[in-house]
């Protein structure tokens, strides 16, 4: 393994949340050009695990966005972890933490009620996701490698 397990992990965090500021930048551009309006999994999520009562719709958009930005931004953390079990190899951190990112973005929400199973979705949804998760990766493990680089030079 290599470097400071615990190091990598902090430095995901930060990476994690630099990747979801690239994710909603770009759901925040697909939303505006095409009308779309936010999802409220994240919020449903929340409710159906912590037994939360219905929110306002104001409420319920609040909530999505804190899951949104807490779920990425720990998220991050399995970067570094992905980091440290791979030798810092960039192409295995990336591409191990794309697969993982997008898996649970696909499963987790139908297996806690939020949304139904991707088996269900339209070809054009799971594309998507997978360009938002694209992104989401591409700018986490960047963020990683370019914040551990900064650090190393110190």
């Amino acid at each position: 393994m290599s470097g400071n397990i615990l190091g990598n992990i902090a430095i995901g965090l930060v990476a994690g949340a630099i990747g979801t500021a690239a994710m909603t930048a770009a759901q925040t551009a697909q939303m505006k050009a095409t009308g779309r309006s936010g999802s409220t999994t994240p919020a449903k999520a929340a409710e159906n695990l912590f037994g939360l009562d219905p929110w306002t719709d104001a409420e319920e958009e609040t909530l999505s966005n804190k899951m949104h930005w807490a779920y990425g931004t720990a998220l991050g953390g399995v970067c570094g972890i992905l980091a440290s079990l791979f030798d810092d190899q960039e192409p295995l951190t990336g591409l191990s933490f794309l697969a993982m990112s997008w898996t649970s973005g696909l499963f987790l929400p139908a297996a806690l009620k939020a949304s139904s199973p991707p088996t269900e979705w339209a070809p054009a949804e799971i594309a998507s996701d997978a360009a938002f998760h694209a992104v989401y990766a591409g700018a986490t493990v960047a963020a990683f490698h370019g914040i551990q680089a900064m650090i190393s030079k110190r």
